[in-house]
């Protein structure tokens, strides 16, 4: 059980890391040059919001912190919304920027679910 619980554990941490690039990298690389609806101040926010979550997270796994379910609560969330932020504008790279949020909020709530003994 450890030991699937560790390979669980690797497989969030890199795909929260996944999201954290894939957001950063389609915020700035992307979405600010872009600007229209896709620089607005709540979708920003989102973003940059879903990005430090996943890098939050990840630390807190990376560290084994005994608290690790409870940001990976919140990182889901975080992420969920990320997502359905990107795809309400509806393009091809806002699309795939969601479906990395999904997959990040799934692996997180399945890492929510393993709480450790205080």
């Amino acid at each position: 059980m450890h030991q699937q619980r560790d390979s669980k554990i690797e497989n969030c941490i890199r795909v929260c890391l996944e999201c954290r690039d894939t957001c950063q990298d389609t915020l700035y690389g992307y979405c600010l040059p872009k600007g229209g609806k896709h620089a607005e101040t709540e979708h920003v926010k989102l973003m940059m919001d879903c990005i430090q979550a996943c890098q939050v997270a990840a630390d807190f796994m990376s560290r084994d912190s005994r608290l690790h379910a409870s940001e990976c609560a919140a990182c889901a969330e975080v992420c969920d919304a990320c997502a359905q932020s990107c795809e309400r504008l509806g393009d091809a790279e806002m699309k795939r920027c969601a479906e990395v949020c999904r997959r990040c909020a799934d692996s997180c709530r399945e890492m929510s679910k393993m709480r450790k003994a205080a």
